[in-house]
């Protein structure tokens, strides 16, 4: 059943429970290395994990010998050398061992809802209210139409590009109502979600698929880079990872700023192949500043397996590897994922510190409008995750079984949905586009002489040339 979380220490049980690797420590410490803490540490056996035992461990980080205490030496009970290291303290051993390049069993997966959409005994979560359940569902509904009938307007030769999250609904939807409007987004390009819940309409959407004068980005981005400075979510960039070293930075400002909030951050697996994810996760772990990285591990960075991407368990261990509590989790069950998300941003704030939540999920969809999955994995592979995997479906099934939600309720909302989205598409296809002055302004404050320059050479191709360029572009 659900245990509800009421304050600090409920959230810390609950993320014991959950699997965050690391301690959960109350309060913070000296920047440094604060004042040692009896926490628990679990390890592993040969036949598994072997229970809990207590030990001191220095709260934030491994303590660093100062000049007077390099030549300190002490002796465990075993008779071994310990001596005082940049970093902490080093015992020396006889044997030669070198670090297995494998965990012998992968990290576990934290969820709530099994496959048929029932809680799953014994499991910790945050409770939600019906108000909300209904809410993220309704979310993960429009979300799912809104790129069902996107990517066909494309398919139709209406907007150039499309890119849709079918099959990662609940990573959207389920992660955005975990945080608050302070937060700071720094999106990839597969979380339009976040923005839906954060109340762009279904209008804006359309404006910024179709670039017209009503688009934030004035016609200047590809369909699918949306962007709201209101909404504290930034525009979405193509160039993989390149938001994650900009969210560390957006979470330090909000540390010296003394905030209650945290910047999150999220990309996919194949973003933690790039030299920013690792440059960023250090930087993060150093300066102890309250980031949230959230990838999506859905399987394939657009043909690209996992399996050829890396050989470490995922991206979770890599978290632990620069010093940051992480956590693996089911990315296609709502709860699992809203109350990660919740525990997460807590201890991001409340500890000052960065958090990696590693979801497990699969992108149902192709990776773009751009490409055909079918070439490089099984059909039948793709309608497993599409019906017995869904995460809307599942989600749906808790729900209903709550009392919450009814067939007649699903009928008139994706009725509605539709709707509203045929209504947007419509009235964004007629708008007209941007005017051709838009191309070079918010680059400097005054135009530069080669900018008027570019200006001027492209009016006079556009008048000798006119058949060639869009009519409904305002000169």
């Amino acid at each position: 059943m659900a245990g509800r979380l009421a304050g600090s220490r409920a959230a810390r049980e609950l993320a014991r429970r959950m699997g965050f690797m690391g301690s959960f420590r109350a309060g913070l410490s000296n920047v440094g290395g604060g004042p040692s803490l009896p926490v628990e540490i679990c390890r592993r056996d040969a036949g598994g994990v072997s229970p809990c035992i207590s030990s001191r461990v220095t709260a934030r980080r491994f303590g660093t010998a100062g000049a007077d205490e390099i030549e300190a030496r002490e002796c465990e009970s075993n008779g071994n050398q310990v001596v005082n290291f940049p970093g902490g303290k080093v015992a020396f051993v006889a044997e030669m061992e070198f670090l297995a390049e494998l965990l012998k069993e992968r990290i576990n997966c934290y969820r709530v809802l099994d496959d048929d959409g029932r809680t799953i005994s014994g499991s910790s979560f945050k409770e939600v209210s019906k108000e909300m359940a209904l809410e993220m569902y309704s979310g993960m509904v429009t979300l799912q139409t809104m790129d069902t009938i996107f990517y066909e307007a494309q398919r139709q030769g209406r907007i150039s590009f499309y890119l849709t999250t079918i099959g990662e609904e609940a990573i959207n939807i389920a992660s955005a109502a975990a945080l608050t409007m302070d937060d700071v987004v720094f999106p990839q390009y597969r979380e339009p979600g976040i923005l839906l819940w954060r109340g762009f309409t279904l209008q804006e959407f359309a404006n910024q698929c179709f670039g017209n004068k009503y688009d934030y980005g004035k016609g200047r981005q590809m369909p699918i880079h949306y962007g709201s400075n209101k909404l504290n979510y930034f525009t979405v960039s193509s160039p993989i990872a390149t938001q994650i070293p900009h969210a560390v930075g957006a979470a330090y400002s909000l540390k010296m700023e003394g905030k209650q909030a945290c910047a999150v951050t999220y990309f996919g697996d194949g973003g933690t192949s790039e030299g920013d994810f690792h440059a960023a996760l250090n930087f993060a772990a150093v300066m102890e500043v309250p980031v949230i990285f959230f990838c999506r591990n859905n399987g394939w960075a657009i043909s690209t397996p996992t399996s050829e991407q890396f050989r470490s368990d995922g991206a979770v261990v890599r978290g632990q590897a620069y010093g940051i509590r992480s956590i693996r989790i089911d990315g296609n069950d709502a709860l699992a994922v809203y109350s990660a998300v919740h525990a997460a941003r807590e201890m991001a704030i409340s500890e000052s510190r960065p958090i990696l939540i590693e979801a497990l999920t699969y992108r149902v969809g192709h990776h773009s409008t751009s490409d055909d999955s079918t070439k490089y994995r099984p059909v039948h592979e793709i309608e497993h995750w599409r019906t017995a995997r869904d995460p809307i479906s599942r989600y749906r099934k808790w729900v209903q079984r709550n009392g919450w939600w009814s067939d007649e309720n699903e009928t008139e909302l994706r009725k509605n949905v539709k709707k509203e989205l045929m209504n947007a598409i419509q009235i964004s296809e007629r708008a007209e586009k941007p005017p051709l002055s838009e191309l070079f302004t918010d680059v400097y404050d005054v135009p530069t002489s080669n900018l008027r320059e570019q200006e001027a050479l492209l009016r006079q191709t556009i008048q000798r040339h006119r058949e060639d360029y869009p009519p409904d572009v305002p000169l």
